[in-house]
C-alpha cells in the first residue's frame, strides 16, 4: 500500500497558497502521533539549549518539522536536507513566500553529507527506517554535531511499527498488498539502534517506546484507515472530513494517553543520542 503518493497529493492539494500550506502543517501537527512525541521531546531540548544554535532536519520531506523548527527561535538557522528535489524545491517556495528567512534547504544523501561540528540538533523523523546504510548515517551525524550537540530520531519499532512486520516484501501473510512497504527495514530494535550509535561514536544514549496500545487505536483510526480508504478511491477524498468529524476526538484523547504514559513496548522509538566529550 503507497503511503507518499498519498501524501504528495494532500500536499499539492494544500499548496495552493502559503496559509493552506500552513493548514496543512497544522492538521499534521493534529493527526501525527508522531508529532506529539517529538514537539514534547523539543520543548526539553530548547530548555536547556545555547543561545546560538544550528539545527539540522535530516529528511526533511514537506518540510514538516523544519518551519516548527524555524518558529522556535527566528535567530536560529534551520537546515531541511532531503532526498527529494521535487521537496526541496517546493519547500524553497513556500518558505521564501511565507517569509520564513533563518530556513533553508539542499539536496543531500545522508550516507554522504557531513558538516563538521556545525549542528547543535539534530531531528531524523520517519527517516532511518528507508537506509540501508544507517551505519554510516549515525556516523555523519555524529561528525556534524557539536560537542554538547543532541540527535533526535523518531523511527518504527520492532515491535510492529506501520504493520511492516506483517509484509513478505511488498504483501502481508494474507497475500494482501503491505500497508507501508517502501521500508528497508521492519523497524529498529530499541537496544540495537542505541548499541549502532554508540558505535558511531556516541557515548550517551536514551531510547524510549511509543505508539503502546492507545497511539495503536490512535495511528489506525487517524491515519491507516483514511490512507486504506484514499487508495481504494478518490472519492473518499470527500468523505475524509466527515470522517475526521466522527472520529478525530477520539483519537486526540489517545495521543493525549501515548505522549503520557510509559510504554513497555510499542510500534513506534523515540531515540536520543548526546555527542559528549
Amino acid at each position: 500500500m503507497q503511503y507518499d503518493p498519498i501524501k504528495k497529493r494532500l500536499g499539492d492539494a494544500f499548496n495552493k497558497s502559503p496559509w493552506r500550506r500552513k493548514l496543512f502543517y497544522r492538521l499534521l501537527d493534529l493527526l501525527l502521533l508522531r508529532t506529539w512525541h517529538v514537539k514534547k521531546a523539543l520543548h526539553t531540548w530548547v530548555k536547556t539549549s545555547p543561545e546560538k544554535v544550528g539545527i539540522l532536519d535530516a529528511g526533511s520531506g514537506f518540510g514538516q518539522y523544519t518551519y516548527n523548527l524555524a518558529r522556535l527561535n527566528k535567530n536560529w538557522p534551520v537546515l531541511g536536507v532531503d532526498v527529494k528535489t521535487d521537496q526541496i524545491e517546493d519547500c524553497r517556495q513556500f518558505f521564501a513566500k511565507a517569509g520564513i528567512k533563518n530556513a533553508s534547504f539542499e539536496f543531500a544523501d545522508l550516507t554522504k553529507f557531513v558538516r563538521e561540528n556545525a549542528y547543535n540538533l539534530i531531528l531524523s523523523v520517519d527517516v532511518m527506517e528507508h537506509i540501508e546504510e544507517d551505519t554510516k548515517v549515525f556516523e555523519n551525524f555524529y561528525a556534524s554535531l557539536k560537542t554538547g550537540g543532541m540527535l533526535l530520531i523518531s523511527t518504527p519499532s520492532d515491535q510492529g511499527g506501520s504493520d511492516v512486520h506483517e509484509h513478505d516484501h511488498d504483501y502481508q501473510n494474507d497475500g494482501t498488498a503491505s500497508f507501508i512497504d517502501e521500508h528497508v527495514r521492519d523497524g529498529y530494535n530499541i537496544d540495537e539502534i542505541q548499541e549502532k550509535l554508540r558505535n558511531a561514536g556516541f557515548k550517551k544514549t536514551q531510547a524510549f517506546f511509543t505508539y503502546g496500545w492507545p497511539g495503536k487505536i490512535s495511528w489506525k483510526l487517524s491515519m491507516k484507515y483514511p490512507i486504506l480508504m484514499l487508495n481504494t478511491s478518490k472519492i473518499f477524498y470527500l468523505v475524509l472530513p466527515v470522517y475526521y468529524l466522527l472520529t478525530y476526538w477520539f483519537a486526540l484523547l489517545m495521543n493525549v494517553l501515548d505522549v503520557n504514559i510509559k510504554h513497555k513496548t510499542g510500534t513506534g522509538l523515540m531515540v536520543k543520542a548526546w555527542k559528549v566529550e
